[in-house]
């Protein structure tokens, strides 16, 4: 059985989370798609943007990149294909396994969009490449398997009526699926067998660091603390939460509510129902509730978000000058790699601000990528990429992490890409 994980092109939507990130990389429930996808195909092919194929190629080993005039005689074989934009979920890897033991033909739909499939062997029109560009390939997969049956339980995360809420649409999704999957994922983690119960409900992986006086409550789950990670003195932990590898909760820290903590990040204050990906520093005071932080950001001290409009509504998001309905109460910010905030920055409910950005006072607006983003005191101007270079490297060498030429071609990429968000309005031009 051949796998596969694709990128497609509603990719975009996903922005500012996928600027520079492939989908099968977003972290979810304590997962990302591409660590539950190594543990039962662990020599899975992919398709990515063509911007992320450098960074797959060095940070993820365990895929190879799909190339159709190479696949020979694997035409003929069975295939597994997955939308990278697909939930983490222990159910939808438990259901994946049954497809490949069941080995029968199956598609699995969200209106146009493939979330999996299984193609006895591909035709021969998969030797084009053009089949598998992120723009055409949901209609070659859609072509290749219109005759099949669908041959799902009802109770299957792939099942008519429940396969829509299966894939990432939106960035929101992200952290709304963050609240339904992080307690049964914490507990397929705990399943391994590395966590050891050292309090009621709070395991820890080896070489944990716990100070004096932690206050924890898992009454709603359990909270891993996996390799090497500390909790400082006077915290308040509770779970479902998830800290990771050499993570460091700083002194009078609260978690809470369904909190995913990435390796290698710092974080202080209240964190409340989000996401934070690794190389992430929230390391002082101030409040992050149902939201997402991407790689290598900064949030100054003071920096808050608001997750509640005043009038308790629902929260709309704008993606691209779309409005977007969430059906969601709480919806914090959503912020992309490498962005930072300056003290006391106040964000407003359902936010986004873009990679590469640095903000400043109050964000009443989304922030688009590669700004200096200070509306508040009438000044916005775009960020020079070759600045971001340079703070790139400064935070690089700050974690002993290499600046590789693909990490300063990303940087290029990211800034061409989002080239469109900081196209203002007439009369509304960028200033310095």
């Amino acid at each position: 059985m051949n796998w596969l994980v694709f990128e497609d092109d509603r990719a975009r939507q996903l922005y500012p989370i996928t600027i520079g990130r492939a989908c099968y990389a977003i972290s979810c429930g304590s997962f990302r798609l591409v660590d539950r996808l190594s543990e039962i195909a662990p020599n899975a092919f992919s398709i990515v943007r063509r911007h992320m194929a450098d960074i797959e190629r060095f940070d993820f080993s365990q895929l190879t990149a799909f190339d159709s005039a190479k696949i020979g005689e694997r035409i003929s074989q069975p295939w597994i294909c997955l939308n990278a934009r697909l939930a983490p979920s222990t159910q939808t890897m438990d259901e994946l396994k049954n497809l490949a033991v069941k080995n029968e033909p199956f598609v699995a739909l969200d209106g146009d969009v493939v979330v999996a499939a299984v193609l006895p062997r591909l035709p021969a029109e998969a030797a084009e490449p053009s089949a598998w560009l992120p723009k055409s390939i949901n209609a070659s997969l859609i072509d290749w398997t219109k005759d099949f049956a669908t041959p799902i339980d009802a109770a299957s995360p792939f099942a008519a009526g429940r396969v829509e809420s299966a894939l990432f649409k939106y960035p929101h999704d992200v952290v709304r699926a963050n609240m339904e999957l992080l307690r049964p994922n914490l507990d397929e983690r705990l399943r391994t067998g590395r966590f050891e119960e050292i309090r009621d409900g709070v395991f820890a992986a080896e070489g944990v660091k716990l100070a004096d006086y932690i206050v924890s409550d898992t009454s709603d789950g359990p909270i891993l603390l996996d390799l090497e990670a500390s909790i400082g003195p006077y915290c308040y932990l509770s779970g479902p939460a998830y800290v990771g590898p050499k993570a460091r909760v700083i002194e009078h820290a609260a978690l809470k509510d369904g909190v995913s903590i990435g390796h290698t990040t710092k974080i202080g204050g209240e964190v409340e129902a989000s996401i934070i990906e690794p190389y992430t520093n929230k390391q002082h005071y101030g409040f992050l509730g149902h939201s997402y932080l991407g790689s290598w950001i900064n949030l100054g001290a003071g920096t808050c978000n608001s997750d509640l409009k005043n009038t308790y509504g629902l929260v709309n998001m704008e993606y691209s000058g779309v409005k977007v309905k969430t059906g969601m109460q709480f919806v914090g910010c959503i912020i992309g790699d490498y962005a930072k905030t300056a003290i006391n920055t106040g964000i407003f409910t359902g936010k986004t601000i873009g990679a590469c950005s640095m903000a400043y006072g109050f964000i009443t607006e989304n922030v688009p990528s590669f700004v200096n983003y200070a509306r508040l005191f009438g000044q916005v101007a775009e960020l020079p990429q070759e600045v971001m270079m340079a703070t790139q490297q400064r935070m690089f060498v700050r974690r002993n992490v290499p600046q590789r030429e693909c990490d300063l071609e990303l940087i290029r990429a990211m800034f061409e890409l989002t080239r469109f968000e900081r196209e203002w309005p007439a009369g509304d031009s960028l200033s310095l």
